[in-house]
């Protein structure tokens, strides 16, 4: 089993010059009463990656360590500057599953092997607070490298780690950076010791981490907003693995933005190829969105039936929703599992590697932004406006509801098509995304009141089989109808909004 935390820490070096690095009084800390000394413990820990350094190249740090007080193996995955998730897994000959299944988007097929080998002699110091609690780990770590593979490199250097406490105010580590650079240490060049090691260890990497080159013409603007998209599929794989916050919504979104730039830029990235990636992202998106739907779904029903008055609520209907629920959700989550250790995941990794190293650029690619994009934009906004007319025109029923989740659909795809073109058209694009968006999330709102009536039409259904009461199933639904009237009589008004910022 793997168990993880929050990493958040700073590191430093010594003054610029060289000298020896040490630590200043630590006791002058703003909110520290106390230090502690911890002693002097040797950690060895022996990297791995792929042969072309793939997981360096995300800033992805995966280790076999002993020593100290935590052996084991770590997974080390970016959250911010500064801030990573550590996931550990208890000390074995061989990667763990738990820990290669998070790197799998990353490393593919290719094997992982020892890169680095660092031994590190720590000094630690435990800084108390006046309840004795710890606030911060700070630790001078004598290091010496060497490389495994891929050069025959060594190096030594010395620095400063200070580590946050589990649960600590982010803000304290500010009090100890104002003494660490006064005693005269520098934060580190290098974002970790593993980065160190492997620029000043063995031949420079030839693989160049992408960078953010000037955007000239259109296809460069659509390429950078696809990449973007499949740097957010690949970085979020772990999170959907590890069922993180909202890991699978904005997974999704990433799959349904790069279809959506497909066929918005289709004067710019040739249809013939990006059209099969787009069925297969649809599939992904597709199996993401099994569990997450019911589960918004299930959530705006307990949320509805919370809000209504105890003389209204008759019969188990709680009980009812939740094993109603989880009858929906049985084996989702394994489902989804399956899906991102299938093959067919990893042709499609594979397939957006292609599409990017060998884009199916046409004409309009190398035209003015300004006008290739605005014109895509443009025609977006048109085909919502035909939609939501279309749909506005019908009498009110399922018809009316199915024309306005096409418009749903469509106003996704303009406002993905105008955040494409923000870097080139600016603000015009930028608040036309937003009214859009606004369009979105009242047509989304609707959908949601047509989803929930469908629910509660089957709960009711059930319900009366078994001899229950079925009349707050008809309260909750005449609510939700209501609710979707609303969202039709603030439609034109909304709508107007978007007709005035839509001349880019």
């Amino acid at each position: 089993m793997a168990d993880s935390k929050r990493e958040i820490e700073r590191k430093y070096e010594g003054p610029a010059g060289g000298g020896d690095v040490g630590l200043p009084d630590l006791t002058g800390v703003r909110g520290v009463a106390r230090v502690v000394d911890r002693g002097v413990a040797e950690l060895d820990a022996v990297y791995y990656d792929t042969s072309d350094q793939r997981l360096a190249a995300s800033s992805v740090t995966l280790r076999r360590r002993t020593g100290g007080e935590d052996a084991g193996w770590h997974l080390k995955l970016p959250v911010a500057a500064g801030v990573r998730d550590e996931i550990r897994a208890p000390l074995s000959d061989t990667v763990p599953d738990t820990l290669r299944s998070l790197v799998r988007s990353r490393v593919r097929d290719a094997a992982l092997a020892p890169l680095v080998r660092l031994v590190s002699v720590r000094d630690v110091r435990h800084l108390l607070d006046a309840d004795g609690a710890l606030l911060a780990e700070v630790s001078v770590d004598r290091v010496s490298a060497e490389r495994l593979a891929g050069g025959e490199g060594t190096a030594e250097w010395t620095e400063v780690e200070a580590e946050l406490a589990d649960g600590g105010d982010p803000a304290f580590l500010d009090e100890v950076d104002r003494t660490l650079r006064e005693a005269g240490l520098t934060p580190s060049a290098s974002a970790s010791k593993l980065a160190r090691a492997l620029g000043e260890t063995g031949p420079r990497s030839t693989r160049k981490k992408p960078g953010h080159p000037a955007l000239a013409g259109a296809g460069d603007h659509v390429l950078a907003y696809v990449r973007a998209q499949r740097d957010a599929i690949v970085a979020l794989d772990p999170a959907v693995r590890r069922e993180a916050d909202d890991g699978v919504h904005d997974m999704r979104v990433a799959t349904r933005r790069m279809r959506s730039a497909f066929r918005s830029y289709g004067k710019v990235l040739d249809r013939a190829v990006t059209g099969p990636v787009g069925q297969e992202l649809k599939w992904l998106a597709g199996e993401l969105g099994a569990d997450r739907d019911q589960e918004v779904l299930t959530a705006r029903l307990s949320a509805a039936l919370d809000e209504l008055p105890k003389a209204l609520r008759s019969g188990p209907v709680r009980n009812r929703l939740r094993t109603w629920s989880l009858a929906r959700r049985a084996d989702s989550r394994r489902r989804l599992l399956d899906t991102l250790d299938s093959r067919r995941y990893l042709d499609l990794l594979a397939a957006l590697d292609t599409l990017l190293a060998q884009p199916p650029l046409r004409a309009a690619a190398s035209g003015k932004p300004e006008k290739v994009l605005a014109r895509a934009v443009r025609k977006d906004v048109a085909r919502v406006s035909d939609r939501v007319g279309h749909a506005l025109a019908l009498e009110p029923g399922t018809e009316r509801d199915r024309a306005l989740h096409e418009a749903r659909k469509k106003a996704k795809r303009a406002r993905y098509a105008a955040e494409t073109a923000t870097p080139a058209l600016g603000g015009p694009a930028r608040r036309l995304a937003k009214s859009l968006k606004s369009v979105q999330s009242l047509l989304g709102d609707h959908q949601d009141s047509v989803m929930a009536r469908e629910a509660l039409r089957e709960l009711a259904e059930q319900a009366d089989a078994a001899g229950e009461s079925t009349f707050t199933y008809g309260v909750l639904y005449g609510r939700q109808e209501r609710l979707a009237a609303r969202a039709e009589e603030a439609l034109p008004g909304v709508w107007e909004a978007v007709g005035n910022r839509s001349g880019l």
